[in-house]
């Protein structure tokens, strides 16, 4: 039952961290007081307190919120305004992108674009691309970017999460299918 409690509160702090703060303080960089946040999650979630939270946000595989001091804020995923501020890396030589066979289409035309986001989420290996594509369909399509080629033309790869990797635009000519 904990689970179940901490997949919904979840998705609801993401809600409010990276799309809509409903009247919660956001500072410049994402972050909200944990206790306020905690008191608006105990509006919908009685059961949720300060240790409910911190343990979820710790025990997280995919890493999507940090707390500092005594603020909060999602890492990535964002459509509110925020300056995430994100080590760039300079290493990595491809990059995945998990998604439907129809949005394939368009990305290996037009490049990979944040669509309703601040930036382009791409995956380190080719099996956290096809979960995150599951997501969206059944059987995702994968997409490998080749970040070596990329990167000498100027485009910035950052590391968010040791699983989530961003960027801003990656144009169509550094995108292959992995399988066809």
């Amino acid at each position: 039952m904990e689970n179940d409690t901490r997949v919904i509160v979840s998705k609801y702090i993401s809600y409010l961290l990276r799309h809509n703060p409903e009247n919660l303080e956001t500072n410049h960089e994402g972050f909200v007081d944990l206790d306020e946040l905690v008191s608006k999650v105990r509006m919908r979630y009685p059961q949720v307190d300060r240790n409910f939270l911190k343990k979820m946000v710790n025990e997280s595989e995919r890493k999507r919120f940090e707390i500092i001091d005594n603020k909060i804020r999602a890492l990535y995923g964002h459509t509110i305004d925020v300056k995430v501020r994100f080590r760039e890396d300079k290493q990595i030589r491809q990059l995945y992108h998990g998604t439907t066979v129809q949005a394939s289409r368009e990305i290996l035309k037009k490049g990979l674009k944040p669509m309703r986001r601040r930036w382009v989420h791409l995956s380190p290996t080719e099996e956290i691309a096809r979960e995150v594509g599951k997501r969206r369909t059944n059987n995702p399509m994968v997409l490998v970017i080749d970040t070596f080629e990329a990167r000498n033309q100027g485009v910035r790869f950052y590391q968010a999460t040791d699983k989530v990797y961003v960027c801003k635009y990656v144009p169509a000519k550094y995108i292959k299918m992995l399988h066809a």
